[in-house]
């Protein structure tokens, strides 16, 4: 049986830089506005694939309370430089209204490729995510623990959604970010796979081929990192408020400890076809944390709040273990007033009711993420 790996968590975060005179996207950021970042931060912030992007990464923190600390420093860092520039950033996987045509990438050799290989695919990622890594040493145990957890990630997406909005219309989507990236090749839900040596033919076929460079171009919603003994969720959009991010993060952290601790006890969370779990993600990048979720133990549809509820219970002991148990009951204030992207909505909808035109309203929205950047 491995030992009990560290549990450690990281957080990545990608936000956008809007221009606070007229709320649209910067295109080109001043080259000083990411110098004023480094010298806060160091590299813990960096250039993302379009220039109007930022993405910052914590440390790995064996405790909740540390990583948010720190996200809560990362986030400030940003917010403090973009103000010297007339910016400010927004954690949105989406802009309410911005044109992706508008946009130019950053010129990096990685992003270069990227745009001449993926053509127009590339061309319009105006999107932005977060990613959590937790640390799991063992590489088998990765892949054991990665196929499991598969099963909760459209829970987390359900409350992680925040992009309703694509240049200007209400895609009634609540996360349209996964439609965008879903056209790339190697996305949505990881191949069952039975080892990490098998995992590692797979990206030796794809490399030997030339179909990839390396793993990190493999864009599955969780992966074995190609950089750290982690596995890595990808699913979630990135959260408009650090309370929600860290909420989010904490329960990812929790199950993985939770289906350690069921192997500890020679006993698994069952694996379902990826068909049955894509429709689980396609049901919470449709409808959020309003809607309903497969209960495929039970067989049917069941409000997300419910099963909040349960998710909660079963990652309860873990999360106390790890310290983040109050972090997770946060699912209970995602619940009550919205994800970000219900929350963008009913503001929007409310500007309308009140008189104010499409634009007016989507300026409000942009308000409203700039505000929900960094806490009262």
């Amino acid at each position: 049986m491995p030992s009990r790996p560290a549990f450690t968590l990281g957080i990545e975060e990608e936000y956008l830089i809007v221009d606070r005179a007229t709320r649209d996207l910067v295109r080109k950021p001043d080259p000083g506005f990411m110098e004023s970042c480094r010298k806060r931060v160091g590299d813990r912030v960096s250039n993302e694939y379009m220039q109007c992007q930022a993405e910052i990464g914590t440390r790995p923190h064996a405790r909740m309370s540390d990583n948010k600390d720190e996200l809560l420093e990362l986030r400030t860092a940003v917010s403090e430089a973009a103000a010297e520039f007339g910016y400010a950033p927004i954690a949105s996987s989406t802009h309410p209204f911005a044109k992706w045509r508008a946009q130019t990438h950053t010129r990096k050799e990685r992003y270069d490729m990227l745009r001449s290989d993926m053509g127009q695919t590339a061309r319009r990622l105006l999107i932005c995510g977060m990613h959590n890594h937790v640390g799991i040493e063992q590489p088998d145990l990765r892949i054991d623990l990665m196929n499991q957890v598969v099963y909760f990630l459209p829970h987390l997406l359900a409350f992680s959604c925040s992009s309703p909005f694509w240049e200007g219309e209400d895609t009634s989507l609540t996360s349209y970010r996964l439609t965008v990236f879903d056209a790339l090749p190697r996305t949505g839900m990881p191949d069952r796979l039975s080892s990490h040596g098998e995992y590692r033919r797979l990206v030796d076929q794809l490399t030997k081929s030339g179909c990839i460079e390396d793993a990190t171009k493999i864009w599955w919603d969780i992966r074995p990192s190609a950089k750290f003994p982690t596995i890595e969720q990808r699913i979630t959009d990135v959260c408009s408020t650090l309370d929600d991010a860290i909420s989010i993060a904490s329960t990812f952290q929790s199950l993985v400890a939770f289906l350690f601790r069921l192997r500890s006890n020679n006993q698994s969370w069952r694996i379902y076809p990826p068909t049955l779990v894509s429709e689980n993600r396609w049901r919470a990048q449709r409808y959020g944390s309003k809607g309903k979720l497969v209960d495929f133990g039970k067989g049917e549809l069941v409000e997300t709040s419910a099963l909040t509820e349960e998710l909660i219970e079963i990652v309860g002991d873990d999360a106390e273990e790890l310290g983040c148990l109050e972090f997770v009951e946060g699912l209970r204030r995602i619940i009550g007033r919205g994800n970000s992207a219900e929350r963008q909505r009913d503001l929007y909808k409310r500007e309308l009711q009140s008189g104010a035109n499409e634009s007016e309203a989507l300026a409000k929205v942009v308000d409203h993420l700039v505000a929900e950047f960094l806490p009262d």
